[in-house]
């Protein structure tokens, strides 16, 4: 089929380029003449894992263009993707739809042969009535112009598979024609067993902004309870573990730290929340204010625990963040909780390095006070304490013994509670993490863990046990095993 893509940023470029791998003959539509030359040449805009393969490999085969010019889309489409970003609105917690509403004004009134609109971005429920009424006003007079909504759940660091093995497609539709052009579009999906749901614009719209609103509340549950946990001398990773063995809850998005950020996450739920106020029922979503609330105050208890390290001082003292991007496995600094804290540690006096794999060129054009390394030992050197920020995996398999040796102060925040912390204090590093107790004095291996064996012997033999107290044989129990659960690292924004 002839589709367009309009949007060329994560979401928009990524799905242009899958969509020609599947078969279909795309083109991609920005505003921006430089990013267009850097697709159509090959470069990738921004860092997403496999994404400059299959770029590659539509341009090679022919399926794949780009343009700038909105009436070469409107001739080439059977089906136009809106892909534009709906960031937050400057003063307001409501989405700026401005993009989408330029594409709409841009596309229909140049639209001729029959076709279908198909909106992708995140937007308020309400978004497709709206605009189909706007189609209806700018389209030529007998033009028929269906509208669908289509959302995208891809995350970041993961979009590619995303997009060609989602685990779900959900399509808001008012017609047979429409749903049957999209099961066209999605033809190998489908075949494959991906689930595809079929629902009206409204749900469909209401998807995204309710799975994205679930995906926060888990994250900042998890951190409220972080902080209950810092109050009690509790363990946080712990209760994650045990709570995540219930079935009916999951241990996945229950990772303490940080908290969420992005493009994607941190606006949605503040657009959803707006959009419920104006349909009168914000009482609704209230709670979503608190998610946000104690979602931005893990980054400021993590700078608090940083100042109280350094001894409640940060003037001068050297700092190094591990971690520009909001998440691994991308170059995305957008509302980054990492970048915030090295930003607020460099207001409040501390000399701040930053060290990440994939963001720093664009953490300093962001944020240009920031001193940002591209050697990690280097970013590291004399420094006073660590933090880490981003859970990169060349963050995970660094060898604490040999950082040791290039710090001042072997003094670890880890943000992510996603480091081997046993293995950091073996080599001498003092690990503080949000809602996670310091070790007993004796350290792992003593009386805590001699404790813990003895409570296994016991429950393992529960008649030798009973007969030593009593002189009286027990009948055994049942036993179950004991195994951990291993934790899944945190997603936000997709």
């Amino acid at each position: 089929m002839r589709l367009t893509v309009i949007g060329t940023g994560y979401l928009g470029a990524v799905h242009a380029a899958c969509m020609a791998e599947i078969g279909h003959d795309v083109l991609g539509v920005d505003v921006d003449p430089e990013k267009v030359a850097d697709l159509a040449e090959g470069r990738p805009p921004f860092y997403e894992p496999g994404f400059e393969d299959v770029l590659t490999r539509a341009l090679d085969s022919g399926r794949l263009r780009f343009t700038t010019d909105l009436r070469e889309a409107a001739a080439h489409g059977e089906v136009h993707f809106i892909c534009v970003g709906t960031p937050q609105r400057a003063g307001s917690r409501a989405a700026d739809l401005r993009y989408v509403d330029a594409v709409v004004d841009g596309l229909a009134p140049n639209l001729s042969a029959p076709c279908l609109l198909v909106g992708k971005s995140t937007v308020p429920v309400g978004t497709t009535a709206r605009l189909a009424a706007r189609v209806a006003r700018l389209a030529p007079p007998g033009a028929r112009v269906e509208l669908a909504w289509n959302p995208e759940f891809l995350r970041e660091g993961f979009a590619v598979d995303d997009t060609l093995r989602p685990d779900r497609i959900v399509t808001g539709v008012t017609g047979k024609a429409a749903d049957e052009t999209l099961r066209r579009v999605y033809a190998p999906m489908l075949a494959a067993g991906v689930p595809y749901l079929v629902t009206d614009p409204n749900t469909a719209e209401l998807v995204k902004s309710a799975a994205n609103a679930f995906l926060a509340t888990k994250i900042s549950f998890i951190n409220a309870m972080a902080e209950v946990c810092d109050a009690t001398g509790a363990d946080v990773a712990t209760l994650a573990d045990a709570i995540g063995h219930d079935t009916r809850i999951g241990r996945q998005f229950l990772n303490a730290g940080l908290g969420f950020g992005g493009g994607c996450l941190p606006k949605d739920i503040r657009a959803f929340t707006a959009r419920a106020q104006e349909l009168g029922v914000g009482p609704a979503v209230a709670f979503l204010g608190q998610v946000d609330e104690i979602n931005q105050r893990q980054r400021s208890r993590t700078v608090a625990l940083a100042g109280r390290l350094l001894g409640g001082d940060l003037t001068g003292r050297r700092v190094t963040v591990l971690g520009a991007t909001f998440k691994p496995n991308s170059d995305d600094v957008r509302d980054s909780p990492a970048l915030a804290v090295a930003v607020e540690l460099h207001r409040q006096g501390a000399r701040v390095r930053v060290h990440d794999p994939e963001g720093a060129a664009k953490a300093v054009l962001a944020h240009p006070e920031l001193r940002c390394g591209a050697d990690l030992l280097t970013a590291c050197q004399g420094a006073e304490l660590v933090l880490h920020l981003t859970e990169w995996s060349e963050y995970r398999e660094l060898d604490p013994v040999k950082l040791a040796r290039v710090v001042r102060t072997p003094l670890l925040i880890d943000g992510r509670n996603a480091l081997p912390h046993d293995a950091w204090r073996a080599a001498g590093w003092t690990v503080k993490a949000l809602g996670r107790p310091a070790p007993p004095p004796e350290g792992p291996g003593q009386a805590g863990d001699r404790a813990v064996e003895a409570l296994r012997t016991l429950i393992a033999s529960p008649a030798a046990s009973a007969a030593q107290v009593s002189g009286v044989p027990s009948p055994a129990l049942p036993v179950s095993p004991v195994s951990p659960v291993g934790g899944v690292s945190p997603v936000s924004g997709t």
